[in-house]
């Protein structure tokens, strides 16, 4: 289909496609109902998507075929999943890395101790040393996330935070003054 239309420079003639049949050359009296004469409808289909370890937030995952369909009967396209990752209630990411925190008491700070922690695989043992100050990061080396391209684990970083006695009964607070006047 043409169009002219006068421009200050003269006659000027656009192509474009016919908007009654689309450029099909085609035009249906009576058209379905749901196609409205495309030939295609749209419909929802639910598609389990394998989603390897290791991904981060703004990844794709391809599905071949499963896209939209062709035109004119062509082969469907496919259909790109971009993956958005949830925050997590125990660990933080960073990159392949992963960070979580503990609490322990003074005395597993002072004289040391083996603790268990959260890992991506369930709990697992990790000592702490004697004389351990608040905000100490321990790694645990290939506890992390996959990497998705060399398949190697990243590491699991935990960090300490040491929790002072609220509540004191009286012998424990004899204690401690006999440890606070020792230390003078």
């Amino acid at each position: 289909m043409s169009i002219s239309e006068q421009t200050p420079q003269g006659p000027r003639t656009k192509r474009t496609n016919c908007h009654t049949c689309l450029g099909r050359g085609i035009i249906i009296d009576y058209p379905c109902p749901k196609c409205k004469g495309s030939g295609q409808i749209q419909i929802r289909e639910r598609i389990l998507v394998k989603v390897p370890p290791g991904v981060d937030n703004g990844s794709c995952i391809r599905v071949h075929g499963k896209g939209a369909p062709g035109s004119k009967g062509g082969a469907p396209g496919d259909l790109y999943a971009v993956i958005h990752v949830g925050e997590h209630e125990i660990f933080e990411r960073h990159g392949n890395e992963i960070l979580c925190e503990t609490l322990i008491d003074f005395v597993q700070a002072v004289f040391g101790a083996e603790i268990q922690v959260p890992t991506l695989e369930g709990p697992a043992k990790m000592r702490i040393p004697a004389g351990t100050q608040t905000g100490t990061i321990f790694r645990l080396r290939g506890k992390g996330l996959i990497n998705p391209q060399t398949g190697q684990p990243g590491d699991q970083h935990v960090k300490v935070t040491i929790v002072t006695p609220t509540r004191l009964n009286e012998r424990q607070k004899k204690f401690l003054m006999k440890y606070a006047m020792a230390t003078e």
